[in-house]
């Protein structure tokens, strides 16, 4: 029976499909043409129109969506609300478990008031994949993946055992133990639906966009598949969870037109931090970037789309759209999805209006990119949009502003690679790239030549698929012989867990006053982030990681010097390695194998035999451990609320910081320094510095993340811009003490803290310890030129106040030195976007300045006035138990 809705239409009813939601009917109700509109608001008008009531034709969001993104109905100066209701989370190991120690402490409080904790559910379906444990220990020999994952294992026993007991706990929860592969991978090759089907409030069953929300920034990497999904913190994902919309101001959609073909020779990595330098400097932050052109027919491959859609953080935007064509199902069948699941995403795309179609839509911004214009590229040494041409790298090296060891041994060439990893999901989803490793290396064997000797090398794919196909065909030999042995699978190095360094090239390091660099694979190269002794790091594709390698330094002009030298004392250039289009096209073709996906995913939710050795857990509420320096009930759910006027009085300034603050320097992912502030008190509980782990792995504990936030050695404190790192100082007295113990003193003293900064503040992963460490240290407000979208939105979910300086004011123009109060007056009638008056007082006359409010939408400021979203969502789960419990 078809529903009484009248946007509701059969698409398919001879193969019973059903029914779907109609934005073809209903853009054709309000007298435009279809073609115009971008399809990312295709895909946000119908998740309007299934979520809002069919009492009457006219749906206010799904309207306001059309009236927003229609260029025959645009109005310029207005923007609609999104409201998304995504039908899947998608997290990992890093994010996913504190959001599910939060479900967890939800639970307990529930059950402490007289409630039925198993009320606190995800409500959607949530997958999450362990990929984020993984440390490259070892690498460069043959029982590397199995002493990494060992390793891993016996680090991390209790975050596993918690993972289980969560398994078994709660409902709408799927797990992919450690081993499996990096989850944007996993999902572009698995999970992904496309079109999938939900269950209407009425009961009705409709087919819909698949759409997600992930705990990782690089989520957008599905976007290639025409599935619409961004990466969230893994606060926002909890809300998403347990059945919450996300909502956000409208942002532009940008179209981005790619043209012609790429030259021989440049493949997808080229590509994509070309694309990066490009819109970064179109400015696309916030904004959803949608692509097309001729280019889409033919140029590029999925597996070329997804690396494009991959790095959409690098780039600052929201999302990296591609609609749903004949390439995205010829995907789907090149990973063993079924024949009939393939023809129904395309009857569903075609009736829905999301299949691409001749007539490009309409966009307020379009960029054009030639892809024939695109070289050979690298990015570095400290951010992914610096691309330069492999002639540059040399030069950009020497003129970093790097630090330099005391003593003046030369035991290491200056630029030595001390780490070449072939690593991240942004990569290794390519086959056309790992092939092209896999080639050079073989060429290179050929010609007798080896990695150089302080070099690490490792290899950590992003899908157990890889490893089949290159031993296939016979190329996973030549990298093994060049110490590319698989070293696990999972993010290690790209997430900063790329292990020590041999003891000769620590040693050499630490002796000598040469600098040293890593090249890699992955998609960000922040200072610190790849390895604390590599402050120049460069991203390239696999192949180039391949061939600096050979090299040993970033010195080399890889396009024009000799890379190496044969042991009969012939040359070998980079030109006498680098395969052809065809020889990859050719091992592709004869050695990825739709069979090769099937086999890997059949028992992709199935641990291996450690993971099984684990205890599975019972019982609705999780045993906490009194002593755990692992997983404790978090402090922050129990706040006060923001309501009526806010005054904030003598607040102080913890730190003063400069421009480009990543959430890597807000908080650390890299193994924890026995001298920071984390380490001493570990160390202090009896933990052997041998034993401090990752703060990765530590994320569960909220006593050692306090301590880590601001840890970053990296980060300049304004305050103390010398050092030493992770320290502040306090006021009045300008004591030297470390940011956490200021912060305490602080708080004892009941002075508010506020964090100035300069613009694109918390730019980087999709980290919800960057906003939970600075909440819990006391932080009531952060003042910034501009904010990164994920940790704006961080912010504002842990209660924090995000506030804008106003164009032309810095905190260098408002000479700030860190001895000023400053005094916030928050109006009981705040509205999105609003001003908030700020009064600074110090040794200079007072000034005032008023301060653009970043709560950017009705729903925002209620989830700030509530202190945060995870008190919101308790006090509403308590509100429908009591309920509950009264009838």
């Amino acid at each position: 029976m078809q529903s009484s809705d009248p946007y509701v239409e059969i698409y398919d009813a001879d193969r019973g499909h059903g029914q779907h939601f109609s934005v073809p009917r209903f853009v054709r109700d309000h007298g435009v043409l279809l073609e115009p509109l971008p399809y990312v608001a295709r895909i946000l008008i119908e998740n309007a129109l299934r979520h809002e009531s069919a009492s009457h034709r006219q749906r206010p969001k799904a309207l306001a969506l059309l009236r927003t993104y229609h260029p025959d109905l645009a109005a310029p100066d207005e923007a609609a609300d999104i409201w998304l209701y995504p039908t899947r989370v998608l997290a990992q190991d890093v994010s996913g478990i504190p959001a599910l120690i939060d479900l967890a402490a939800m639970r307990d409080a529930l059950r402490q008031r007289g409630g039925d904790p198993r009320r606190i559910n995800p409500v959607i379906p949530t997958d999450l994949i362990v990929d984020h444990s993984l440390i490259a220990e070892e690498g460069g020999h043959a029982g590397a993946r199995a002493a990494n994952e060992a390793r891993e294992h016996l680090q991390n026993q209790e975050r596993y055992t918690f993972l289980k007991w969560a398994q078994g706990a709660f409902d709408n929860l799927r797990l992919v133990p450690p081993g499996k592969g990096i989850l944007h991978q996993i999902n572009l090759e698995y999970l992904a639906a496309v079109a999938t089907t939900v269950c209407g409030g009425n009961g009705e069953w409709y087919t819909c966009p698949d759409t997600l929300v992930g705990t990782d920034s690089h989520t957008t990497m599905v976007n290639a598949l025409g599935v619409l999904g961004w990466g969230v913190g893994g606060i926002e994902a909890e809300a998403a969870m347990l059945g919450d919309a996300l909502v956000q101001r409208a942002p532009q959609i940008v179209g981005v037109r790619l043209i012609n073909q790429p030259h021989p020779g440049i493949n997808a990595t080229d590509l994509v931090l070309n694309l990066t330098r490009i819109l970064r400097e179109a400015k696309v932050v916030a904004q959803f970037v949608e692509f097309s052109g001729p280019a889409l027919d033919g140029a590029l491959s999925l597996e070329d789309r997804a690396t494009l859609s991959n790095m959409a953080p690098e780039y600052g935007s929201t999302c990296a759209y591609f609609p749903i064509d004949e390439e995205t199902l010829s995907y789907m069948a090149r990973t063993g999805r079924g024949a009939d699941h393939i023809e129904h995403v395309r009857r569903y795309a075609k009736a829905a209006g999301l299949w691409r179609g001749p007539v490009q839509p309409t966009y307020r911004k379009t960029i054009e990119v030639d892809l024939a214009s695109l070289g050979r590229v690298a990015a570095g040494p400290s951010r992914p949009q610096d691309r330069m041409g492999l002639s540059e790298v040399p030069i950009s090296f020497a003129r970093a502003t790097l630090p330099l060891p005391a003593s003046h041994a030369e035991s290491l060439p200056e630029g030595a690679v001390v780490l070449a990893a072939i690593t991240s999901c942004t990569n290794t989803s390519n086959p056309r790239l790992l092939v092209a490793a896999g080639l050079l290396a073989r060429k290179a064997r050929a010609q007798g030549l080896r990695a150089a000797a302080w070099t690490k090398t490792s290899f950590t794919p992003g899908s157990r698929v890889v490893a089949d196909y290159l031993q296939a065909s016979g190329l996973q030999t030549a990298l093994d012989e060049l110490g590319f042995q698989v070293a696990g699978y999972g993010c290690a190095t790209c997430a900063g867990l790329s292990g020590p360094l041999s003891a000769d090239t620590q040693a050499g390091i630490e002796a000598g006053s040469r600098r040293v660099a890593a090249v890699l694979s992955g998609n960000r190269n922040f200072p610190g982030r790849v390895h604390p002794q590599a402050r120049a790091n460069y991203l390239v594709s696999p192949p180039l990681v391949v061939a600096y390698a050979l090299a040993g330094t970033v010195t080399h002009d890889l396009e024009r010097d000799v890379l190496a030298w044969r042991a009969d004392g012939q040359p070998v250039r980079l030109a006498d390695l680098w395969p052809s289009d065809a020889e990859i096209d050719a091992v592709v073709e004869a050695f990825v194998r739709p069979e090769m996906f099937v086999a890997r995913y059949r028992d992709v939710f199935d641990g291996d035999a450690s993971w099984q050795a684990l205890p599975d857990g019972s019982g609705a509420c999780y045993p906490w451990e009194a002593d755990s320096l692992y997983l404790r009930r978090p402090p922050y759910l129990d706040v006060p609320t923001q309501l009526g006027r806010v005054h904030v009085e003598n607040a102080r300034a913890l730190l003063i910081l400069g421009d480009a603050v990543t959430t890597d320097h807000i908080s650390p992912a890299n193994e924890i320094p026995p001298d920071s502030s984390a380490g001493r008190y570990l160390l202090s509980l009896g933990v052997s510095a041998d034993q401090l782990h990752t703060y990765l792995a530590r994320r569960g504990n909220h006593r050692v993340m306090m301590r880590a936030t601001f840890a970053q050695p990296t980060l300049v404190n304004e305050l103390l811009p010398q050092g030493p790192p992770g320290a502040t100082r306090e006021q009045p007295g300008g004591q030297i003490l470390p940011i956490y113990d200021v912060a305490m003193r602080y708080r004892e003293a009941g002075t508010p803290v506020i964090v100035v900064a300069g613009k694109d503040y918390g730019n980087g992963s999709s980290r919800d310890w960057a906003a939970k460490g600075t909440r819990l240290l006391g932080v009531r407000a952060v003042l910034a030129e501009s904010f990164e979208r994920i940790h704006r939105s961080n912010l504002v979910n842990m209660g924090i106040l995000p506030l804008e300086l106003p164009p032309g004011e810095t905190r260098t123009t408002l000479g700030l030195d860190g001895t000023e109060y400053f005094d916030f007056d928050i109006p009981a009638d705040l509205t999105p976007q609003g001003m908030v008056p700020c009064r600074i007082r110090g040794s200079a006359a007072p000034r005032s300045v008023l301060l653009r409010c970043r709560l950017d939408n009705e729903h925002e400021i209620d989830i700030w006035r509530a202190g945060g979203i995870l008190p919101s969502v308790l006090r509403q789960a308590l509100q429908d138990a009591s309920e509950t419990l009264q009838t």
